[in-house]
């Protein structure tokens, strides 16, 4: 690894952060899984795509570092099972994405050439994928500095270390990004609008209706009234099959949770524990080893500027004197203290070079110290620092730029070399010894100035108690010894407990109905039988759960059975809407306008106003598609047949039409029309290419 890596005081990160983007490249949108019976797959197979395997060695790998950048972007601490699921699910993605492209990529001959590639990354607008790998954590923005000198590492240390294959991962993962790219062009380029189309776009948004009609309400015909035979949910399901694929195989559930939650005893007990810290904190004279072990966040002990932290912990840092302990304040659940043990007022960013001599080599530290101190005259005196570096610097990855650092933030660099460089003066040359050898330092320029604190910060979760714990987990155990003999709605509600149910649950689930599950328990419920109840009480961070699976829905054409309690109420309507169909056409009978049709019926016509196509809401009762198109289709002052409406039957008679003025020019609105489908076509092609696509989903199995 390059000598300025391990300058960098959180040297990892920059690792981490690239190759977490890398993982997650080129996500074009919510890709649906596809499941299929976990149990039945592979032991060491997360998946296929087209016959690809995905090996879960290789899988878990990206996974835990796509995981590890989660971390990082919530400001440390543990992983939590949410983050986890995301790694998976966007590690899954990133597979996915890029085995259903490449045979199209392959088939249509599409590539990326060497120029276009440095283009892409260090061209004058480089991919995404780089400007988010290598950004500057003060600014927020693109650092091309940090990239310069990243790629000027790289090119010195040996073929087969790990840099080597992350750097290549991410150069991979451009690539893909652009034939990506590439591809979505063409198909967007296919589109085309006519000027028919066009015009009848144009008519659908600004021909207006107005019409009067007559609704004879489903409500209004009691449910006892009619009966819903078998042949009419077989019409209905017939008319309606292809709504009836399941993607992916599903559940369903009903479920009891116990909540153990922190209470308030808990919040007061943590608050005892982070006061006395804070006593001893006050007394410690090893503040930053005191809150590294004590402090449930690892915070960086580094220099922040006003902003970086919580807003009631920053504001009583920065309202503090040196040696002042403040707090607790209470903030996302956890309590925290920290103790002001330097303040200062300096530059934001500092752009330097250095030149790095190793004791070693030169024969110990003094002899090393004292041709530092030489090197330092000659640059005061007028010689190139860019030809010394060269000439006597051992760090490879900078001596080849004349020994330029590019420019960085506090915390960027080990204590040692940050101290000397942000404390020198703009243009000044000075000397420090870090771990790695004596720095001579030229402090090119210094941007802009803050006051910044270097605080020792300890924090505290709020977390439930044993007290809480088993208080939840006792009121559990009696329901879920109860259920063996008695129904499980029957024993909720005999012991005042609310069932919950959740339907169309899928393997990769995390939570049900907004509270967070045990993957545990959904691997249960893929590996049970209808009407089973979950083999134990399961347990997440502040819940007990039981449940019982109500449902198994299969991949793929879902059965009548399986879907007849979801369309009952429209079938019911249905079967409704014939009698009233029978009503409004007896009425009609010998009728010549609508208000005599609702003399009959004892209705009086409503008017509807300035009605458009494209938006086929009738005021104030509910959009009613086959209503305003069959509107769009009448003559005027002739009452309509009845019509079978979403709300009820309807009668209408159109007013009248009023016609927009003809469109001098169609250029815009065929433009519109593009981009409205260009916005949709990528996901409409790349669903397509899914459903082609031969996909074993084992994830569930693994997390």
């Amino acid at each position: 690894m390059g000598l300025m890596n391990y300058l960098r005081n959180r040297a990892g990160t920059v690792i981490v952060f690239f190759i977490g983007f890398a993982i997650v490249a080129f996500l074009l949108g919510d890709i649906i899984s596809y499941g299929t019976p976990f149990w039945a797959r592979n032991q060491n197979q997360v998946g296929s795509i087209n016959g690809e395997t995905i090996d879960i060695n290789a899988f878990n790998a990206q996974v835990d570092q796509t995981s590890e950048m989660f971390r990082q972007q919530m400001g440390g601490g543990n992983l939590s099972p949410q983050m986890k699921t995301w790694a998976v699910q966007q590690v899954w993605s990133q597979y996915l994405n890029r085995e259903l492209l490449k045979s199209e990529v392959q088939r249509i001959g599409l590539s990326v050439g060497g120029t276009e590639l440095n283009d892409l990354v260090q061209g004058d607008d480089p991919s995404m994928q780089i400007q988010q790998a290598f950004r500057n954590p003060q600014t927020g923005q693109f650092d091309r500095d940090q990239l310069s000198m990243f790629i000027s590492q790289v090119n010195t240390l040996p073929q087969g270390h790990e840099a080597h294959g992350q750097w290549e991962a991410l150069l991979q993962n451009v690539i893909d990004e652009r034939l990506s790219t590439k591809y979505t062009n063409l198909v967007s380029n296919s589109i085309y609008v006519t000027s028919l189309e066009a015009n009848e776009a144009y008519s659908q948004r600004n021909k207006l209706a107005n019409f009067e009609y007559i609704l004879l309400d489903y409500q209004s015909l009691a449910d006892s009234a009619i009966t819903i035979t078998e042949k009419d949910y077989q019409a209905y399901y017939n008319e309606n099959k292809g709504v009836f694929q399941n993607r992916e195989e599903t559940r369903s559930l009903e479920y009891v949770v116990f909540d153990a939650s922190p209470t308030a005893q808990d919040t007061v007990r943590v608050q005892t524990t982070i006061e006395e810290l804070k006593a001893q904190l006050v007394e410690t004279k090893t503040d930053s080893l005191f809150a590294a072990v004590n402090s449930d966040t690892k915070y960086p002990y580094i220099f922040r500027k006003q902003g970086e932290l919580g807003p009631a912990l920053d504001t009583l840092l920065f309202g503090a004197a040196v040696g002042t302990t403040v707090g607790p304040v209470l903030a996302n659940g956890r309590f925290e203290i920290a103790k002001v043990v330097e303040s200062l007022v300096g530059p934001d960013s500092v752009k330097a070079s250095h030149i790095l001599l190793n004791p070693a080599i030169e024969g110990g530290v003094d002899k090393a110290t004292a041709k530092a101190d030489s090197i330092k005259t000659l640059i005061e005196n007028g010689e190139s620092f860019a030809a010394l570096a060269i000439q006597f610097s051992v760090d490879e990855g900078s001596k080849i730029n004349g020994g330029e650092l590019g420019t960085f933030g506090r915390g960027m660099m080990v204590p040692a070399f940050e101290k000397a460089a942000f404390g020198a003066k703009k243009g000044e040359v000075v000397i420090a010894t870090s771990q790695f050898g004596i720095h001579i330092i030229n402090v090119e320029d210094q941007i802009g100035s803050s006051r910044f604190v270097k605080a020792a910060i300890i924090d505290k979760q709020v977390n439930s108690g044993r007290e809480t714990l088993e208080a939840a987990y006792r009121q559990a155990t009696q329901f879920f010894g109860q259920i063996g003999s008695s129904d499980f709605e029957e024993a909720a509600t005999q012991q005042g407990l609310s069932v919950q149910k959740a339907d169309d649950v899928t393997a990769m689930e995390t939570n049900l109905m907004g509270t967070e599950v045990p993957r545990e328990l959904l691997r249960w419920a893929f590996d049970a039988d209808k009407g089973d109840v979950t083999d134990k009480i399961y347990e997440s961070e502040n819940h007990y759960i039981v449940a019982k699976l109500t449902g198994v829905r299969e991949k793929g054409q879902l059965p009548l059975a399986a879907v007849k309690s979801d369309i009952e109420d429209v079938v019911r309507n249905r079967v409704k809407a014939k009698k009233l169909i029978t009503q409004a056409e007896e009425a009609a009978n010998g009728a010549t306008s609508l208000a005599q049709i609702g003399q009959k019926l004892g209705k009086t016509p409503a008017l509807a106003e300035n009605i458009v196509f494209a938006n086929p809401v009738i005021p104030g009762v509910a959009q009613e598609n086959t209503v305003v198109g069959t509107v769009f289709g009448l003559q005027p002052k002739q009452p309509s047949k009845p019509i079978r409406g979403s709300q009820g039957v309807y009668v209408v008679e159109v007013s009248g039409f009023v016609n927009p003025d003809a469109p001098t020019d169609l250029t815009a609105q065929k433009q519109q029309l593009t981009q409205s489908v260009s916005q949709r076509i990528w996901s409409l092609a790349f669903q397509a290419l899914q459903d082609k696509a031969d996909i074993v989903d084992n994830r569930a199995r693994f997390f």
